[in-house]
């Protein structure tokens, strides 16, 4: 009883932050990926948390294609660290190939949480308040609106009600049960 007694709250708060990190971390890459206001108060904070670390690693991993390739490399390393943590203190030893490659299934699933709540978000904040403008709207917009763009071409809002929104969570949900199950097998085969 004493092992878990510790062990299960200090895996959560390693989950926590680490969790959170690699969000941050995940949403500067989306957010450049998707041309997001880079002026935005929300997009500041988020270069603020993210730079002390990720400038260093800029020097090592060039972009590519304009793409801030350290970014996404740095959201992989801080879910393969939570891992490593979370396996050591669950005692199972600390096994670093093992941790990286189950954060790869971790960076997927991440990705796809990201654009899944971000739309249930924006879908609430129209119910509440509809012509409401602030900063993390427009960040959600900027995040969302490539996946939501092909979806009302295909689905136009039908009485004054977007079904877009269910159509691309559904698809997102579905995407993240075909996809995350099978990486993970091929993953713990590998290990």
């Amino acid at each position: 009883m004493g092992s878990s007694y510790l062990s299960n709250p200090l895996i959560f708060l390693v989950q926590v932050i680490f969790g959170l990190y690699a969000l941050v971390v995940m949403l500067r890459f989306l957010l450049q990926l998707t041309r997001a206001d880079f002026y935005n108060p929300l997009s500041q904070f988020i270069v603020k948390a993210t730079s002390p670390v990720l400038n260093p690693l800029r020097r090592i991993i060039p972009g590519i294609g304009g793409k801030d390739i350290a970014s996404l490399v740095l959201a992989w390393l801080v879910l393969a660290v939570q891992t490593l943590l979370t396996l050591a203190i669950a005692g199972q030893g600390l096994a670093p190939l093992a941790a990286l490659l189950l954060a790869i299934p971790d960076l997927l699933e991440l990705t796809i949480n990201i654009f899944l709540y971000s739309i249930l978000i924006m879908v609430v904040i129209s119910w509440i308040n509809p012509a409401g403008h602030n900063p993390t709207i427009s960040i959600l917009y900027s995040l969302t609106e490539p996946l939501m763009r092909p979806a009302r071409r295909l689905i136009p809002p039908m009485g004054g009600i977007d079904l877009s929104p269910m159509v691309v969570m559904i698809g997102l949900v579905l995407l993240k049960m075909l996809l995350i199950p099978p990486v993970k097998a091929l993953v713990v085969s590998l290990l």
